[in-house]
């Protein structure tokens, strides 16, 4: 992963979002120790506090637990919380845009669900 240093998102926002993915395509397992913020910030060359912060906004989701001089390891419902967390955040945000995108554009409720069905099925026309 590349971080956007110079785009709107913080770089905090950017870690946590990246170990979420990484959760999510289960490179990171439930119980299984992540990694600390001094190898986040090397493998991403960013400050260590950035990183620190990252991992802390994930602790407060309770998506990360802390084991006292252990590091910090993936929660048992971990998946389960980013997917809720995704679904009625970034999900619905998107289909809110979606549909009032569609409203301008004329577009029908049932032409609208023909699309996302021809997405999902992979008959989509670019």
């Amino acid at each position: 992963m590349i971080l956007n240093m110079d785009g709107t998102k913080p770089i905090y926002l950017q870690i946590s979002e990246w170990l979420e993915r990484e959760i999510l395509n289960r490179n990171f397992e439930s119980d299984q120790k992540i990694y600390s913020q001094y190898q986040l910030a090397e493998m991403f060359t960013i400050n260590p506090a950035t990183a620190a912060k990252g991992l802390t906004l994930l602790v407060e989701e309770n998506i990360l637990y802390k084991k006292r001089g252990l590091g910090m390891f993936v929660a048992s419902n971990a998946k389960e919380i980013i997917t809720n967390k995704r679904k009625n955040q970034t999900l619905k945000r998107l289909v809110v845009e979606i549909v009032m995108e569609a409203e301008r554009l004329d577009v029908s409720k049932e032409e609208l669900i023909q699309m996302i069905r021809d997405v999902k099925t992979g008959e989509a026309g670019e």
